[in-house]
């Protein structure tokens, strides 16, 4: 097999598989940070995606008799997905609201999730089987295994949602409190020059 034919039939293949994989990543994480409301970061990676699928269909198009290049897209496309899937997880952008329903006092629990930084809302309910206690809190997705972790540990046996959310509505929600004040100094600071 001469060079040429090694380029035609592995390398070029490979190439376009692995450009198919990137572009297609690229797109699952556009669409996925798009869906979750990120108007600026979408079209920056919708930009470098579509680079990226011009080169690969240019090298398809070039070479319409070769299967393997037809194959190498294809592949790329069915792996580029899975492995924008497993980057978004990664990454773990989002908020979540998780919704916690329980018969026994909560109290542990609320003062856990309070210690490790994380605001929460109690509010007494009513269920089927009598009084129950519903604890509410608004976590970053990145956080969400360490708060079931608590969950797990001070109320095994309740009940609880998780949800995504859209937008909070509050700013400044996940920030500690001295990072709180800097930024709302900060503000103020932006706000006195613009009025002068």
């Amino acid at each position: 097999m001469d060079d040429f034919s090694l380029f035609n039939w592995v390398i070029l293949p490979l190439l376009i598989f692995a450009i198919r994989v990137v572009d297609v990543s690229l797109g699952t994480l556009r669409i996925i940070v798009l869906a979750k409301g990120n108007k600026l970061l979408a079209p920056l990676v919708g930009f470098f995606e579509i680079l990226i699928w011009l080169y690969a269909i240019s090298q398809v198009i070039q070479n319409l008799n070769n299967i393997f290049y037809y194959l190498a897209y294809a592949g790329g496309f069915a792996t580029g997905n899975f492995v924008g899937i497993l980057i978004e997880e990664k990454l773990a952008i989002g908020t979540l609201i998780i919704r916690l329903f329980t018969h026994i006092d909560d109290n542990a629990l609320v003062e856990s999730l309070k210690a490790n930084g994380f605001r929460v809302t109690t509010v007494e309910g009513k269920g089927s089987k009598g009084p129950v206690k519903i604890v509410y809190s608004i976590i970053r997705r990145k956080d969400k295994k360490r708060v079931l972790e608590m969950i797990t540990k001070w109320n095994p046996h309740s009940f609880y949602t998780v949800e995504e959310v859209r937008t909070p509505s509050e700013e400044f929600y996940f920030l500690n409190n001295a990072q709180r004040a800097r930024k709302y100094r900060r503000l103020l600071f932006l706000r006195r020059r613009k009025e002068k």
